[in-house]
């Protein structure tokens, strides 16, 4: 039995060039590694904004609240 070989093209495969270039019309080789940012992280000075946020949304639930309270006890009908 003669085996084929599965990829009838592996002669005109393409890839670096003599120096380690690349072909035009080739994709280079991937980086051997990936470097992010270093050191610590710095948190970003949200300011007075945060706290804004908070205090809107925490009366928001009080009036929700006392509107429930107020048809519970029948204050408002």
């Amino acid at each position: 039995m003669t085996s084929q070989n599965p990829d009838p093209l592996e002669n005109n495969l393409t890839g670096l060039e003599p120096g380690g270039g690349v072909p035009p019309g080739e994709t280079p080789p991937g980086e051997g590694t990936s470097v992010g940012p270093q050191g610590p992280r710095i948190p970003e000075d949200r300011g007075f904004t945060q706290y804004l946020w908070i205090i809107l949304i925490g009366v928001m639930v009080l009036l929700v609240a006392l509107f429930f309270v107020g048809r519970i006890v029948g204050i408002l009908n």
